[in-house]
């Protein structure tokens, strides 16, 4: 019956934490550390162990988050001297103009599955070694 809660938990922690991937931030030492702590538990009865090691790991990635919003905040203010608003807002409005994503600083670029460069079609199953 504990197994069987347990794993309920995990399952709902793991939904949740699904879920606030569209959220504006992403989870820090909390959200990180509970699923590390549920995992740890699962190998062997280390929670702690793994509840600290995720919540070293969900505070480096919100710091990371962080700092490109900062920098994607500074390009906009280039772009547009005199805006007004947070660094999150500023970051946002850099990405919608820029087609970027949050959580990279390159633009989308979607390429179709297009032939070789060298302008000659290629049979199906040839390939290059």
């Amino acid at each position: 019956m504990r197994k069987i809660v347990t794993l309920g938990l995990a399952t709902i922690m793991a939904a949740t934490i699904g879920t606030a991937a569209n959220a504006s931030e992403p989870g820090g030492c909390l959200k990180y550390g509970a699923a590390g702590a549920v995992g740890g538990h699962m190998a062997n009865h280390h929670g702690v162990l793994g509840a600290a090691a995720g919540c070293a790991a969900g505070m480096y990635r919100r710091h990371e988050y962080r700092k490109e919003a900062r920098a994607k905040a500074a390009l906009y203010d280039k772009e547009h001297p005199g805006s007004k608003g947070t660094y999150q807002q500023k970051a946002t409005a850099y990405d919608v103009e820029h087609s970027t994503t949050p959580g990279t600083m390159q633009p989308n670029q979607q390429q179709p599955n297009a032939g070789p460069q060298g302008g000659e079609a290629q049979p199906e199953g040839a390939q290059h070694l």
